[in-house]
């Protein structure tokens, strides 16, 4: 509770020290509470309940005037100071100043105001409002609540206020006395810079103790955002700047997605302004939490291994002379790995490649070299990888490692589309088709395909199977689909599909299956349309063909105009999305919380209506026609029920009440990702 004071009613003049005429005059003593009940109406109200007779004054001799006087200490009145019953000073007078370093809303909207104020910001108003934070840090840290500095905060209504006030305004109210708003220029560069330091490492370090000590994500991700402003000044101190990277590191591989998306922001800000002493740092920090992070895979952890893959190459591409060094050192660990498992055939030498870090890896540096294709710093690393990722094909080249198998080559499949370099990938696809006899009959049913794509070993009761074959054939014709639509349109397509196109076609000969040939087929016609409209242009080619220039200038006109078999991927691949959309969004789930329609039971209006036993009723059909003719009639069909049971339908009939479901079919429309980063403001608190 915050205690205030009030001006005490004078009743003896000090400097005399002997009662005067005017001190003891009813209507002066009136003239005085009346005051007090404008000035404090709390204790106006607190003597109206205790002391009426101190109200109710009236001199009406001398004798009572002395009577009052030569009364024992316990009944003179004499007013003190007063205590309030609530953290507001509401009632304050404006010239009544609180207690010594105690800190009051009034003198928080105070200090606002001067931070918010279009004139100069003073020094002593920016040191005032960081003791004022160190205060409100004390009182959360310590154990009994109290602060022992300068300032004191008591209450959580001055502790919120005092925290809002430096999130909202102080990074401005910095810029602005430093003079950064006009200029823009490296905080340490300017002239004020040496006298706001020791505040700011001061506010630097309490801000990273709150940063710390909050668990909840609301309060996170305003914090985030504070420090996000803040960073520009953090990157000036190189102590304070490895502290706040650490526990930012930390937060963007395990927090929420929101929470991670901003202390990213905060780790890239931070890092660019001071990026000769803190990017080797910061980049060998952010690998090696990142292969910590991503030993296991799940359909719940996939979004932020996604996320900090993709995260982690836009820092790689900071500074590619930097970055090589490292991509180098890490590409030759995963090349030490692989070569220890080929060399030393033992399961703890496989396991070390067999392994999502390492695939995460081979992933990671894949994208980073698929998005700098015309930088010629990472360009000598394409060859080495690209040989790791085959070799890790080759290791244990089973059954029960197809999923790894796709994973590896649809890394080879994006990084030869984005880095414009030919990888041959057909190999490793169609030696499934040649290699596994797909006629087999399987020992269990399973109603859906096995999802490899959290996967890379397969249990062998799983290959027993009949949704390992699905999955296998599913996977093979969308990865050779995607490929040569990537293909389609280089000069030499029809001879590189060559022993491709033969080897289907020996496929489509041995298995006997209908549902695998179908799309086999499928993707072999196409394959030879291509090959058809390939052959067709380059005979109209008049240029030699040893001309480089020339025939990359012709791929680039038919990729640019199109191919069949682009055109075919394209309409495939929108399919293809819609339906992982719905598999993400478990559409097929929610369907089962649809409102279900009930039925009457026929035999008991068979037995109720003709009174007869149900063992003599007519057949009965156990699932009416779905059709859209018959879509909103619920009745059973005339030539699936005795003669009886039509008798009871027509007297029935008037009776039944059609019935309508409406189904939302909106499964196709995903909504739009909401942009995590805002602006600051006071609805956040």
């Amino acid at each position: 509770m915050k205690k205030f004071k009030s001006k005490p009613v004078p009743l003896v003049n000090s400097e005399s020290g002997s009662d005067t005429e005017e001190d003891l005059d009813p209507e002066v003593h009136k003239k005085s509470l009346e005051k007090l009940k404008k000035i404090d109406p709390d204790f106006y109200t607190f003597l109206e309940e205790n002391d009426e007779n101190l109200l109710n004054f009236e001199a009406d001799s001398d004798d009572e005037e002395a009577d009052v006087e030569r009364d024992d200490d316990d009944q003179i009145h004499t007013p003190g100071p007063l205590k309030g019953d609530s953290d507001e000073s509401d009632y304050d007078d404006e010239d009544a100043k609180p207690a010594k370093g105690k800190i009051t809303l009034k003198l928080v909207t105070q200090w606002q105001a001067e931070l918010q104020s279009e004139g100069k910001i003073k020094l002593t108003t920016l040191t005032t409002v960081i003791k004022a934070f160190n205060a409100a840090m004390l009182r959360a840290t310590s154990e009994d609540g109290s602060s022992e500095g300068e300032f004191k905060v008591e209450g959580s209504s001055v502790f919120n206020a005092v925290i809002q006030m430096c999130v909202l305004n102080l990074p401005a109210a910095i810029k602005k006395y430093l003079g950064m708003e006009q200029s823009g220029k490296d905080p340490q560069k300017c002239k004020r810079f040496v006298k706001i330091k020791g505040p700011l490492v001061a506010y630097l370090n309490d801000l990273l103790k709150l940063l710390s000590g909050v668990t909840s994500e609301n309060i996170l991700t305003v914090l985030l955002k504070h420090l996000h402003q803040m960073s520009v000044f953090i990157a000036c101190f190189n102590r304070i700047a490895k502290q706040a990277l650490k526990k930012l590191i930390t937060l963007w591989s395990n927090g929420e997605e929101t929470v991670r998306v901003l202390a990213f922001l905060c780790i890239l800000r931070i890092t660019r302004n001071q990026q000769a002493t803190l990017l080797d740092l910061v980049l060998k920090a952010l690998y090696l939490t990142f292969v910590k992070n991503c030993k296991f895979v799940s359909p719940t952890t996939w979004p932020g291994i996604n996320f900090m893959r993709r995260s982690l190459v836009e820092m790689f591409t900071l500074d590619l002379n930097v970055s090589y060094q490292h991509v180098f050192l890490y590409i030759r660990q995963l090349a030490i790995h692989l070569r220890n498992a080929i060399v030393v055939q033992k399961v703890e030498n496989r396991q070390a490649v067999y392994n999502w870090q390492f695939v995460n890896s081979l992933h990671l540096w894949a994208d980073l070299l698929s998005v700098s294709p015309n930088k010629s710093q990472l360009q000598p690393l394409v060859y080495p990888l690209t040989m790791i990722i085959t070799n890790t094909i080759k290791l244990v080249p089973t059954h029960q490692y197809y999923p790894l198998r796709f994973h590896c080559v649809e890394i080879l499949i994006n990084l030869s589309e984005e880095s414009n370099t030919f990888i041959p990938v057909l190999p490793y696809l169609v030696e499934v088709l040649t290699s596994y006899d797909f006629n087999k009959k399987h020992k269990k049913v399973s109603m859906k395909p096995l999802d490899f794509s959290c996967i890379l070993r397969l249990a062998k009761s799983q290959l027993q199977e009949n949704g390992f074959k699905d999955s296998v054939i599913d996977r093979i014709y969308g990865l050779m689909l995607h490929y040569t639509a990537n293909e389609s349109h280089s000069m030499s397509f029809p001879e590189v599909m060559l022993l491709a196109v033969m080897q289907i076609k020996q496929f489509l000969k041995s298995c006997s299956v209908a549902n695998y040939t179908k799309k086999m087929r499928q993707l072999l016609e196409k394959l030879e349309e291509n090959s058809r409209f390939i052959e067709c242009e380059r005979a109209k080619v008049t240029f030699d063909l040893n001309n480089t220039k020339m025939v990359n200038a012709w791929e680039t006109s038919i990729k640019m105009n199109g191919t069949p078999l682009m055109a075919f991927y394209e309409n495939w691949n929108k399919i293809n999305k819609i339906q992982k959309r719905k598999k993400v969004s478990k559409n097929d789930e929610l369907a089962g919380d649809l409102p279900s329609i009930k039925r009457p039971r026929i035999s008991e209006e068979l037995v109720v209506a003709t009174n007869s036993k149900p063992e003599r009723k007519g057949p009965l059909v156990l699932f009416p026609s779905d059709s859209e003719e018959e879509k909103d009639n619920f009745n059973l069909h005339d030539e699936d029920i005795s003669p009886m049971a039509k008798k009871v339908k027509k007297v029935k009939k008037k009776k039944v009440v059609k019935k309508k479901v409406a189904v939302n079919d909106d499964n196709d429309k995903i909504p739009d990702e909401i942009d995590v980063v805002q602006d600051f403001c006071a609805s956040d608190w």
